[in-house]
């Protein structure tokens, strides 16, 4: 009887970069996924592959995240923010408009989206290793291993896990045979979940009508609903090539919920235009994400705005099950925690704990 496989709890892009990993090793594994599809946090939508989660990423400061961009054969492209910046302070005062600071940021976007990532990581992957739809329900030490049970009532054995999710969302939904220490347990519900407590607005349109303005499509408001408004545009030349505008909400999540999503996209449309013009009030398409409302993603002690993970070097496991188990999501980086540079470096650091 054949040795029973790694298996990684999450298909995310930590999960995915995980099994990458592995399997350059030779290294036998399964990952279970709960949803039906990979990417976790990672949403790109439409065939641009506008991003619903996760857009950027720093190549100067983030470097295994732009490796990997150039080993999967993807393009990346520069956050366009050339032109004005608009500043909206009250319903009361008109909108504001400064110069903007072009590049300076250094911030950059997948071509495709971040799920391009997703795509290439899963095509380098044998596919019978991967199961969407089952949700890890208990987890077991056993003498060789761990048995986990899923929720449809299957048992699964594994050599070892990797648990490619934040350890909030672990804390809720896998029980622990033997338990993990109440303190330990508690640092877990403790650490934040990036993008758990946010939610996404996106408007398609043709064109980039705001760039003919001297506009970068950035803005910020104190009104509302978004705070924070950014150019979403595709890269010129890939897909469709349209143009997009995407603002976080700053909208509590229990109002969120109250207000309700055509309702909250009907406001959101109205901003756009009181920034932008009468042209922001025809876009092609509309979406809006929250994430506070995805229980794959967010508990209830995400349901209020917190602090951005940080990093910790304090071990994940208690003795008793540190031998059998790993995190490698990215909140548990201890560089770069929250960013898609910290899922990856949370897969490595899980993949070398188990020995590999």
């Amino acid at each position: 009887m054949s040795d029973p496989p790694v298996v990684i709890v999450g298909g995310g892009l930590g999960g995915l970069y995980a099994a990458r990993l592995l399997a350059a090793a030779g290294t036998k594994f399964l990952m279970l996924e709960a949803r039906e599809r990979l990417g976790g946090r990672i949403l790109s939508v439409a065939a641009d592959g506008f991003d619903l989660g996760p857009a950027w990423f720093w190549p100067d400061m983030q470097p295994t995240m732009a490796r990997l961009v150039e080993e999967l054969k993807l393009t990346s492209f520069a956050q366009y923010s050339d032109g004005d910046v608009l500043i909206e302070r009250s319903p009361q005062d008109p909108v504001q408009r400064f110069a903007g600071f072009g590049q300076m940021a250094s911030s950059f976007r997948v071509a495709g989206g971040t799920g391009a990532l997703v795509t290439a990581l899963a095509k380098q992957l044998p596919p019978n290793p991967i199961r969407l739809g089952a949700t890890v329900m208990t987890a077991a030490l056993q003498d060789d291993g761990v048995s986990l049970a899923l929720d449809d009532g299957e048992t699964v054995a594994a050599s070892r896990v990797l648990f490619a999710l934040p350890p909030r969302l672990l804390e809720r939904s896998v029980a622990f045979a033997p338990a993990i220490d109440p303190a330990l347990r508690a640092r877990w519900r403790q650490t934040p979940t990036w993008m758990a407590p946010h939610a996404k607005f996106l408007a398609v349109y043709e064109t980039p009508f705001w760039r003919d303005k001297g506009l970068s499509g950035t803005a910020q408001s104190m009104t509302g609903p978004m705070v924070e408004i950014h150019d979403a545009s595709a890269m010129p030349g890939t897909m469709t090539g349209r143009a997009a505008l995407f603002g976080f909400l700053g909208v509590p999540a229990a109002a969120r919920l109250a207000i309700g999503e055509k309702d909250l996209k009907a406001h959101c449309l109205a901003q756009l235009v009181r920034l932008f013009g009468p042209d922001a009030a025809t876009p092609a398409a509309t979406f809006l994400k929250d994430w506070s409302a995805d229980a794959l993603t967010a508990t209830v002690d995400d349901q209020q705005a917190g602090e951005h993970p940080s990093p910790m070097a304090q071990p994940w496991f208690d003795p008793a099950w540190e031998h059998r188990a790993a995190m490698a999501g990215s909140e548990t980086a201890r560089e770069h925690p929250g960013y898609l540079e910290g899922a990856l470096l949370a897969a490595v650091a899980g993949v070398l704990r188990m020995g590999m």
